[in-house]
């Protein structure tokens, strides 16, 4: 019995380690993921619906407006030749639509503007939020590097703390040999908590942008991609030539401009007359219902029967009291600004991707650099450590010669680290990230 209820309990501890353990998390899962859930993608793409209603709002102008309506009622007093009460019921009914108003054809592509700025919002968002994901995953992968690396150097200097230890039992070391090898093996703790911290937060920042569920009940992702160098020249002409036609914000730019332009038309049309086709009528189902007389001799002439009117209505508003006249303006000065904003941005790409690339070159010159000199700290941990052994170097020498080669790896580490961000930032400015429309309407020449 008891035998059974341990293998219960193990298998029981087993499947829980088993529940609560996070799979594996690679770089492109986590983008995906965020895609998916990612709040503020997930509201871009409302807004992209909500687009589509304003586009009919604005396409409403040129459709045609119908009125439809019944009326009853009872007809009563007294009058030669008729009933002292007679009752009566009729409809009626308008149909109205514009012939010519400047504003339409403003209205028809300001509607289609409308969701084409809410689908490069929605890349926009798309851009930032995988752009921060990705900051994210590099942030904790080099913090989960950094982490390896100062174990492996604590292993190490375990293994010659270890070794004083037994020197100094057999009387072969003194103890302050055998207290500084302690002290230099506890020197990389407060380092590797640091790290630790800085991955955890980049974790939880990570999960957050994945929208996944931050209550407890369930494991934080652990990151399973390692950070890797590779030398990536990229040509910056052809990349400005790139960035000005793919990155969302510009196409944004254009747009809000376009936008600000048939807004400006729109009030505009304000100045021009509008002609309207009306067609309207009554039916009357019954005979005898009567109005009040106008006068006309014949009785006959009082009787109420269906008709149908038709005809053409035309409106024109010939005196502006500044209210049209200041609204254009208004509008005009909004799409000015635009303008300046986006020459502004353009002018932004060429010294952003020199930036960038600058960056790259100093990058890859140092790591070349820093890799040239890995080998050298390697072999000259393996002589210290051999003297040391035999007594002829101090655990000073054995220090700086183990802090030299943790220096040069963490070094190297931050390169890679700093050239996968530089990327990064490099796929953002060009516009590479995923984008859900591709219209070719939307780039303003």
């Amino acid at each position: 019995m008891r035998i059974r209820l341990a293998l219960i309990t193990l298998l029981a501890w087993v499947a829980l380690s088993v529940a609560v353990t996070a799979p594996a998390l690679t770089l492109e899962e986590a983008l995906r993921r965020t895609v998916e859930k990612n709040p503020a993608i997930q509201k871009a793409r409302l807004d992209v619906e909500r687009a589509s209603g304003k586009r009919l709002i604005f396409r409403s102008i040129a459709l045609p407006d119908a009125l439809i309506g019944v009326a009853g009622g009872d007809q009563g007093g007294d009058r030669a030749g008729q009933k002292s009460n007679q009752p009566f019921g009729f409809g009626y009914g308008g149909f109205t639509q514009p012939l010519f108003e400047a504003a339409i054809p403003a209205s028809y592509r300001r509607g289609d503007i409308e969701v084409l700025i809410a689908k490069q919002r929605l890349n926009m968002a798309v851009v930032e939020q995988l752009y921060a994901a990705r900051v994210a995953f590099y942030t904790g992968a080099y913090n989960r590097s950094f982490q390896q690396l100062g174990q492996e150097q604590k292993q190490h200097l375990q293994a010659i703390s270890d070794a004083q230890k037994a020197r100094y039992e057999s009387g072969l070391a003194q103890r302050s040999a055998f207290i500084s090898a302690g002290m230099l093996t506890r020197e990389l703790d407060p380092r590797l908590a640091g790290a630790d911290r800085a991955y955890q937060g980049a974790v939880l920042q990570l999960a957050e942008l994945m929208g996944d569920d931050l209550s407890g009940r369930n494991p934080l992702p652990q990151l399973e991609s390692e950070l890797s160098y590779q030398p990536i020249p990229f040509d910056v002409a052809a990349a400005t030539t790139a960035a000005m036609d793919q990155r969302a914000d510009l196409k944004l730019a254009r747009l809000l401009v376009r936008a600000a332009h048939e807004d400006e038309r729109i009030m505009e049309a304000a100045y021009y007359p509008a002609i309207n086709a009306t067609v309207g009528g009554d039916y009357i189902p019954v005979s005898g219902v009567r109005r009040q007389s106008e006068g006309s001799p014949h009785r006959t002439d009082d009787i109420i029967s269906s008709e149908v009117r038709a005809g053409a209505a035309y409106s024109w508003k010939v005196i502006d009291n500044g209210k049209v006249t200041g609204a254009v303006q208004q509008r005009r000065s909004a799409r000015e600004i635009n303008e300046l904003l986006l020459r502004k941005m353009e002018a932004d790409v060429p010294r952003d991707l020199s930036r960038i690339h600058n960056n790259l070159e100093a990058i890859a010159k140092n790591y070349s650099s820093l890799t040239q000199a890995t080998t050298a700290a390697a072999q000259s941990v393996s002589t210290v450590n051999e003297n040391l052994s035999s007594g002829v170097t101090s655990q000073m020498e054995y220090r700086l010669a183990e802090n030299a080669s943790l220096e040069i790896k963490t070094s190297l580490l931050k390169l890679t680290y700093e050239q996968n961000l530089a990327l990064a930032d490099l796929d953002r400015v060009n516009g590479r990230y995923f984008q859900f429309s591709d219209d070719h309407t939307q780039n303003m020449p």
